[in-house]
């Protein structure tokens, strides 16, 4: 790989704190569309994401001892260069090692510094342990997510990835921009409780509109509508199917036969069971990849359910490359696309503080 960078963010500099989870992702995002993400690896080794190799992906890796004041003093002299800082600590971590954002903002006043917590900086919960299913919680969104028995932990997608490393990168980003038109740069603090309650914004919504319950798998986008969910076929495979409009709905009834009263009225909830009780039966008669012949590639709103080693290799996502292989290993590609300015994976995971040397040079650190 080429060791220069290529994306909208070329130019960018930010220096990231390792941690797990979020913050690492939300630097993955960075580094992936150009910026120069500098991670900050314990000189120990003691790394959270040191040899994650998709996380871990992009940057280069600094080894610092925090409490030796000479390495204390790089850290420091590594924020005034930067245009953000990343951390994912504990309120309070970063202040006790010198490293707080009153320390960092008088070094650079132009400094976006961001902190991703999954409680926040304030607030009861705030100096408590805590991880995604926690966070998601609080919100509403894990008791909106799973069967009527019981809600079920959606991954976690809603809270540290999507509530928590793709609000900060959005935060962190913002933050620059305004810190360029203004001069003054800001804290941001990026909790997942937060971003999560934020991707909730729909159902509250349509909660307040009447028009959403919380019982479980009872509303339109939850499993409650049968034309809305998934199915078991002949093999044990799954189907997705999603014709909420009436004309794609139409077409599920043209290209599957089904005439029957229950499909007659598709608002109906009288008919639901009985329209779930024929479609269980009817992508039972069939394999998965019967039902992708007759339904792949029309308006019906239908995907096969695939899972992470079938994902890769579907014609679709080939085609668009959304994973490509890097040393051996396959994975997510860089997203979103850019058609001047294209991002790309910059450079495997390093080796903690492989890149002490090249960084101080490049950054000017005495």
């Amino acid at each position: 790989m080429s060791m220069e960078r290529e994306g909208p963010l070329d130019g960018l500099r930010v220096v990231e704190f390792a941690g797990i989870g979020p913050a690492p992702f939300c630097g993955m995002l960075l580094s992936d569309l150009g910026a120069d993400v500098v991670r900050i690896d314990r000189r120990s080794g003691a790394s959270a994401i040191g040899i994650d190799p998709i996380l871990g992906r992009g940057r280069r890796s600094v080894a610092l001892d925090l409490k030796d004041p000479r390495d204390l003093e790089r850290c420091l002299q590594l924020a005034e260069r930067a245009d953000a800082v990343l951390e994912g600590f504990r309120p309070g971590v970063m202040e006790r090692l010198g490293l707080g954002p009153d320390v960092l903002l008088a070094r650079n006043p132009k400094l976006a510094f961001g902190r991703m917590t999954g409680w926040g900086q304030t607030g009861p919960y705030a100096m408590t342990a805590g991880h995604d299913l926690n966070y998601i919680a609080l919100t509403g969104a894990l008791h909106a997510i799973g069967p009527k028995e019981k809600p079920a932990p959606p991954l976690n997608l809603v809270g540290d990835f999507g509530g928590g490393a793709l609000y900060m990168a959005f935060g962190l980003l913002a933050g620059v921009l305004s810190a360029r038109a203004t001069g003054k740069g800001q804290v941001i603090d990026c909790a997942m409780v937060d971003g999560a309650s934020s991707l909730m914004s729909f159902m509250y919504a349509a909660r307040a509109a009447g028009d959403w319950t919380d019982a479980r798998a009872s509303n339109m986008l939850d499993g409650g509508r049968p034309y809305y969910d998934t199915y078991q076929c002949a093999d044990g495979r799954w189907i997705s199917i999603a014709p909420l409009e009436p004309q794609f709905f139409a077409l599920l009834r043209e290209k599957t036969g089904q005439s029957g009263p229950a499909f007659a009225d598709q608002e109906n909830p009288d008919t639901w069971p009985r329209m779930r009780a024929d479609l269980t039966a009817l992508f039972a008669s069939r394999t998965r990849d019967d039902w992708c012949a007759l339904l792949e590639g029309s308006d019906v709103c239908f995907a096969p359910v695939l899972t992470m080693a079938e994902a890769p290799s579907h014609p679709h996502l080939a085609a668009r490359q959304t994973f490509v292989e890097i040393d051996g290993m396959t994975q997510p590609a860089p997203a979103p696309r850019f058609s001047a300015t294209p991002g790309r994976i910059q450079r495997p995971a390093p080796k903690i503080g492989a890149d002490n040397d090249a960084v101080f040079s490049d950054w000017r650190i005495g």
